[in-house]
């Protein structure tokens, strides 16, 4: 990897290429042979209090401290592959759950169990706790859960018993590596199906090259009050929601503001390796089949292009006929689906 510039190394890199794909070296020690240097490539997704985090391609994040840079510089992204990407149904969760992070997890073998508990403000439902979206507040099976199935649901459902949420189970169909043996098996228990959702998936370079007019969409890393206005999950946020919304390797936030200043369209964007998740794309009702969403879609897909990401992905519910046709229209094709699996009344299962 070659630093040097004018016979030394350099730190080329500021606060201001929080974003960009970055190459950086840095100092881990000394051996006999002398100093010892580790090498990293991805976004730098932050640079606070004197700690860089950079996101590599597979997910990982990797924090150095300043102090310890020897060389650094901006390094362009991978040329955009315009293909629909390839990918197994594991790693779709995977990248899904980082995107949408829980406020609480706990393993079970390869199953995590996840929660994101709010206490919701005002009005007839204060002090009232729920689980802020299924997502967030659902088991997510990725093998074995390290006990026989029976001992594990058990266990499954009391530790959401004991957080005041019904138990739920993400279970992924439709691909040979998905969980159709374990759908079989709860609905055999009678745990009842919810929910249902396609994964879709995309290469991201055509969303951005649509020709889209996007000079107005704002992208910000944090939503504003705006932009949860719109967004028709949140009423008004909790730290709990706020930190979900937030989470992930490199979040987003896009807003098309009103002549007047109100919000016409928002969404959402996680850049993680590869992939750049697409969520909370939302037009006002009354400015809806006007190509908001398009020109969302399309500033965001900018944005991760700009961070190294290919490919893209969304989840929409399949009762969602408007969405669907949108997406169809993007070029998203169906990966897989998934749905939610709740335990049954009584015995401790429902909150």
């Amino acid at each position: 990897m070659e630093f040097l510039a004018g016979g030394r190394a350099e730190v080329r890199i500021t606060h201001a290429d929080v974003g960009k794909r970055v190459s950086v070296r840095r100092l881990t020690g000394a051996g006999s042979e002398g100093p010892a240097f580790t090498d990293a490539v991805g976004v730098l997704t932050s640079w606070n209090d004197g700690v860089l985090s950079i996101t590599r391609r597979e997910g990982e994040c990797v924090r150095i401290e300043e102090s310890t840079l020897v060389a650094a510089k901006v390094v362009p992204a991978a040329p955009a592959r315009r293909k629909v990407p390839a990918a197994t149904v594991r790693e779709l969760q995977t990248i899904a759950a980082r995107s949408w992070p829980a406020i609480e997890t706990e393993r079970l073998g390869e199953w995590t169990l996840r929660a994101a508990v709010q206490e919701l403000p005002g009005g007839a439902a204060a002090g009232k706790r729920e689980g802020f979206t299924r997502r967030a507040n659902s088991a997510l099976p990725l093998g074995d859960p390290g006990l026989p199935l029976d001992e594990a649901l058990a266990r499954t459902a009391r530790w959401y018993a004991d957080r005041g949420l019904p138990a739920l189970v993400t279970v992924a169909t439709g691909r040979a590596d998905s969980d159709e043996r374990l759908d079989e098996v709860l609905a055999a228990r009678g745990w009842t199906a919810e929910a249902h959702t396609s994964v879709r998936i995309a290469a991201l370079a055509p969303l951005a090259d649509t020709g889209a007019d996007t000079a107005d969409v704002q992208l910000s890393r944090q939503p504003d009050a705006d932009w949860l206005t719109l967004y028709n999950r949140a009423g008004t946020p909790t730290p709990e929601a706020r930190a979900v919304l937030t989470g992930g390797p490199s979040v987003w936030f896009a807003r098309v503001p009103t002549p007047g200043g109100g919000t016409a369209a928002i969404g959402r964007l996680v850049v993680d390796g590869r992939w750049a998740g697409f969520a909370a794309v939302e037009t006002a009702p009354d400015l809806r089949r006007q190509g908001l969403a398009s020109r969302v879609m399309a500033a965001l897909a900018g944005r991760a292009l700009q961070e190294g990401a290919s490919a893209a992905y969304l989840q929409v519910e399949r009762d969602n006929a408007g969405a669907l046709a949108l997406y169809d229209g993007m070029g998203f094709v169906e990966h897989h689906g998934y749905h939610y699996r709740r335990g049954p009344a009584g015995g401790g299962v429902d909150a």
